[in-house]
């Protein structure tokens, strides 16, 4: 399959900046050799306990598998000093190091076939070559000690705010190629992760290259274990997040092992839900609880005496519809879900301009699935048809809009609405 051509520029840019700094660093010599171990490892070990679960299961906060590796090598690429001695490994020699213990700390993940590696590779050595190009020279040629504390202090700090929004766009450009979800959102989404872990990989990166200035290389440790403590506990909340999220999956299937509705409804309609969500620019928050909400969407029909024929609730009377879907938000507060889920579930049979953003999708999804089912050939076409023509008050125009652009996206031929 022919790739994106900004993946294969990333990719080719991070490559050829790693070629040459290795090349440049085997030519001269590594400067300061126990310093670069000794980071080295760091990164090394950053990279080994690096979060490798499956996209999702750790939930919509992982911005940074590596933090740890990620730390160590910022802090590399701004080390000006090393117990009061000046370092004179250079930028080249900075991203070397962190590319050796990088691809090192990678063969585990590699193994296990997980196949965003090598952009995150890309990433880590195309962000440590920018830093380290922007402060090794300032560092060297004196300027930054002859401008003083504060103005040093205000240049690592844009720096800082640089180098992450250049990791930033890095991170969001690869999804954005591979699966065409708008950018904008995609990067938002990125920048908004720099105010959890994002701060602290820089705060920690940063502090720890100052720390190795004062106090040497046994500075690293001291910097390093809290920020590996909290990788590793965050390993256990990803676990619970994906059991929290299996649970979830399985309360929804109680409808289909019922008999209430067909099988995998509920988990198309989730999957659909949450791309036309991103597709108009709700945040990872917001599309998880659209996720859940469009899983127990259909939960309320186990309190039915009578199944609904083929689950197909879009059809029935509104005031049927708002029945269950008051009974699904009664059960869904019952389960111990997040409340804002229950809304949603609650709300789906509203009136269309006084429901919610989510529960408007949820909505249109549901009654998209259940006609596009049964319409036999051709059954996307004329399923969204029937909701456009419906009319507003049913559906709301701009979701339809979107779940168009979704489907379009998908290899279906639909007509996209502005």
């Amino acid at each position: 399959m022919k790739r994106p051509l900004a993946i294969v520029l990333v990719r080719g840019a991070a490559l050829l900046v790693g070629l040459v700094s290795l090349a440049v660093t085997a030519h001269s010599g590594p400067a300061e050799r126990g310093a670069a171990l000794a980071f080295g490892v760091l990164v090394l070990v950053g990279e080994l306990t690096r979060w490798s679960g499956t996209p999702g299961a750790a939930g919509p906060e992982v911005r940074e598998p590596a933090p740890l590796g990620a730390a160590g090598a910022l802090s590399y690429a701004l080390l000006g000093e090393d117990a009061g001695r000046a370092s004179h490994h250079g930028a080249f020699q900075a991203v070397a190091v962190v590319l050796a213990a990088s691809l090192l700390g990678s063969v585990p993940h590699i193994a296990r076939g997980r196949g965003d590696t090598l952009d995150h590779l890309a990433r880590r050595v195309l962000t440590v070559f920018f830093a380290a190009v922007c402060f090794q020279p300032l560092y060297a040629t004196g300027v930054l000690g002859r401008w003083g504390g504060p103005a040093y202090a205000l240049v690592l700090l844009a720096l800082l705010v640089l180098t992450a929004l250049c990791g930033a766009v890095l991170a969001a450009v690869p999804v954005h190629c591979r699966t065409r979800w708008p950018f904008g959102p995609l990067l938002r989404e990125e920048l908004r992760g720099l105010l959890g872990i994002g701060s602290a990989v820089c705060a920690t990166g940063a502090v720890m290259a100052l720390g190795v200035a004062v106090a040497g290389l046994w500075a690293l440790p001291v910097f390093a274990l809290p920020l590996l403590l909290a990788q590793l506990s965050f390993r256990r909340y990803a676990a619970v997040r994906d059991v929290y999220r299996q649970t979830i999956a399985s309360l929804a299937r109680a409808t289909e092992v019922a008999g209430y509705t067909p099988a995998g409804h509920a988990r198309r309609v989730a999957v659909l839900s949450r791309a036309v969500g991103r597709e108009m620019g709700l945040s990872e928050p917001e599309l998880t609880v659209l996720e859940y909400a469009a899983l127990m969407h259909d939960i309320g029909q186990l309190s039915l005496v009578d199944p609904v024929p083929a689950g197909a609730t879009a059809d029935l009377p509104a005031a049927e519809q708002r029945r269950i879907a008051l009974l699904g938000g009664a059960v869904v507060r019952q389960t111990g879900v997040d409340r804002e889920v229950a809304v949603v579930v609650e709300r789906q049979a509203d009136p269309c301009p006084e429901q919610p953003l989510p529960a408007r999708i949820v909505r249109a999804v549901n009654a998209y699935d259940e006609k596009a089912r049964d319409a036999g050939p051709g059954g996307p076409l004329k399923a969204l048809e029937e909701l456009r023509l419906a009319g507003a008050d049913d559906y709301a125009p701009e979701v339809l809009a979107a779940l168009a652009r979704v489907l379009a996206r998908d290899g279906l031929t639909l007509p996209v609405a502005g």
